[in-house]
């Protein structure tokens, strides 16, 4: 039976609940992911959300940053989170739904602004973050599983609007691709949005700082849908939702979609 996941960094669950509304309504996913929640579990707008016929959820929040949560129509079970590099934060959720298929939600680290571990910390735990998850899906072999979410790393040159210029920006330099490229490879991920669209220019992300971000398309491939190779070739229609970024006091990145038949 088909199904329709999609992943979105909202930046903040609660200022953004109408625009949350207006993506299940318009493009009514089955699945939701959402990252950079900024609110703890209690404080979550669940009611506006269920009133739309997405019932079922998996949260793991936080006060004011991070925090990551999954909605859906259709029944899941919580498997839990982990907090990779032991920072305490509220960054990985995983859910199963009843076909067998396990959803991981992720919220990497952003990493700061400068890509040296000696004198940002911030970047250092990014780094550490990537390197446990590696090596926990080296541990854990996922199968029949999606793996969604802010992944704030941008690996392509065409995931950029200037591969030279982004080289020594964070999110696009080359220890940080390299470090995505050994998580993909310890879970046997393929990038099912790159395998629907394998060529040109794709973002999600364009910066709040752009006066007009549509005119000067600035954009990053931050945010990412993952499937494990017994089930990517069941994935199709990929696509970004680069209207989203244009609404009214939007999040800066856009939904990521994809549809399994399964």
């Amino acid at each position: 039976m088909p199904f329709t996941i999609a992943t979105w960094n909202i930046n903040s669950v609660r200022l953004r609940a109408d625009l949350v509304g207006k993506l299940l309504t318009e493009e009514a996913p089955d699945v939701l992911c959402l990252q950079e929640c900024k609110c703890p579990d209690d404080k979550f707008p669940l009611e506006a959300f269920a009133a739309l016929g997405y019932t079922h959820n998996v949260m793991r929040g936080q006060k004011g940053y991070n925090g990551v949560a999954i909605l859906s129509r259709l029944p899941l079970t919580d498997q839990g989170g982990e907090d990779f590099a032991a920072l305490g934060h509220a960054r990985h959720v995983c859910a199963q739904l009843e076909n067998g298929v396990s959803i991981h939600n992720f919220y990497v680290p952003a990493g700061g602004d400068k890509p040296n571990r000696e004198i940002n910390e911030k970047f250092g735990q990014k780094l550490d973050y990537l390197t446990e998850m590696s090596a926990y899906f080296r541990a854990n072999a996922p199968e029949k599983s999606i793996l969604v979410g802010d992944l704030n790393i941008a690996p392509r040159e065409d995931d950029v609007w200037d591969h030279k210029k982004m080289l020594k920006i964070v999110s696009h330099t080359p220890v940080e691709v390299e470090a995505l490229a050994d998580v993909q490879a310890a879970g046997g991920w393929v990038d099912v949005t790159r395998a629907d669209i394998p060529v040109g220019l794709l973002y999600s992300w364009w910066s709040y700082r752009a006066k007009d971000w549509d005119a000067a398309d600035k954009g990053r491939r931050l945010d990412h849908l993952w499937a494990t190779a017994d089930i990517a070739a069941s994935a199709h229609s990929s696509r970004i939702l680069r209207p989203a970024r244009g609404w009214t006091q939007p999040s800066d990145h856009a939904p990521v979609f994809a549809t399994f038949d399964l």
